[in-house]
């Protein structure tokens, strides 16, 4: 009983910051995934087209995600300050995309003038965007100085929102394939590779720093301000937050510990709230479609009904929540995708089989707006 105790614990800044920044960045990443789409039907421009998995590729991620996790077990420190600069490039684009349809809307709305300066890649390319790429730019190169846990925190977060509007999911039966298949994978990663490698190797290669190549670069031409430039940083590839965080501490750990979560836990998930919002969009166009014809109310249920992207977001935030609790009860890492999977992918399942709609997620719609997009062969 006293164990239960430690669960007021939840309530200390750095839990809830965690939790709500998850939730957001999830649901963000959905909605934002969902507006790329629309975009990109209605611009009619296919070059920039998101990838939609296949089965192959759904059951090859989990293969080429522990492949990639035993070479960073073994070569991260031969690797990192390669890695460190190709994580900059993607952090840097992902900012981009993230922030542009933002200053897209506040142009519009002010109506600012924003000349063609010059062309790249067969591109138009504006003052305005060339200012935005700046701010992206000096964004990441303040994260490369000071390796900030902020700065971390929002790179990081634009590099899942990007991934999810890119790399999408058909329907339901791949969703389900993909996210069963990443369950065994984080579970066997987190509780049993110790087991065969002497380690922990998610865990070792969740907390490894990597070299930063800024530092090595200055080091070697003797430049001023050298001390201002951080030897080590945490790659943007989870979300953290300092668990003495606004003066809260979780007992059993240092203060200057930090409470993580990998982005593979928020942008996974998200591709699920991405199908499912897609599908609740769907829905809600084509009752609009019909509004003139009398149907029976439970043929239309779900427009009228929650939507399923809330039944998924809360099972998002209840499976995040417990994954924490048995954090703190147990004192040791867990997979969250362990209760991520379940507490997403069940309700989700269930919902739509008793609306008798499980079908038409299953199988996904032949006018979805990713039958569009190009496919990859592996």
């Amino acid at each position: 009983m006293e164990s239960l105790w430690k669960l007021v614990y939840l309530l200390e800044p750095a839990p809830i910051a965690l939790t709500l920044t998850a939730i957001a960045v999830s649901y963000a990443s959905a909605f934002r995934a969902l507006n790329y789409g629309k975009e990109m039907e209605r611009n009619r421009d296919w070059s920039e087209a998101s990838i939609t998995l296949d089965r192959s590729q759904a059951l090859m991620i989990p293969i080429v995600s522990s492949c990639s996790l035993l070479m960073m077990f073994y070569l991260f420190s031969s690797v990192s300050q390669l890695l460190t600069v190709f994580t900059a490039v993607a952090s840097s684009s992902s900012l981009y995309f993230c922030l542009f349809p933002y200053i897209t809307q506040i142009k519009s709305r002010f109506g600012l003038a924003d000349p063609f300066v010059s062309r790249c890649c067969s591109k138009p390319f504006t003052r305005i965007q060339g200012l935005l790429t700046l701010l992206c730019v000096g964004t990441v190169i303040a994260w490369l100085v000071s390796g900030h846990w902020v700065l971390n925190n929002l790179l990081g977060i634009s590099l899942c929102i990007a991934f999810v509007s890119h790399v999408r999911l058909p329907n339901i039966k791949v969703c389900a394939m993909l996210l069963v298949c990443l369950f065994v994978y984080d579970i066997f990663w987190v509780f049993y590779s110790e087991r065969f490698f002497g380690a922990n190797v998610m865990v070792s290669v969740a907390t490894q720093q990597a070299s930063n190549p800024v530092h090595t670069v200055a080091n070697s031409l003797s430049l001023p301000g050298l001390q201002l430039i951080t030897k080590k940083l945490e790659l943007p590839v989870k979300i953290v937050f300092p668990r003495n965080l606004l003066g809260g501490v979780v007992p059993g750990y240092a203060a200057a510990d930090f409470m993580m979560l990998g982005l593979g836990d928020m942008a996974i998930p998200s591709m699920l709230l991405a199908l499912v919002l897609y599908f609740d969009h769907r829905k809600s166009r084509d009752s609009e479609n019909i509004l003139d014809i009398p149907l029976p109310k439970e043929d239309i249920s779900s427009p009228k009904g929650f939507k399923y992207i809330w039944y998924a977001l809360a099972g998002y935030s209840l499976g995040l929540v417990t994954a924490l609790a048995a954090g703190i009860l147990t004192h040791s890492p867990q997979p969250a995708l362990l209760y991520l999977v379940p507490s997403t992918l069940g309700p989700i399942i269930v919902i739509s089989w008793m609306r008798k709609e499980l079908a038409d997620l299953w199988e996904g719609s032949p006018s979805n707006i990713n039958e569009k997009t190009h496919y990859t062969e592996v």
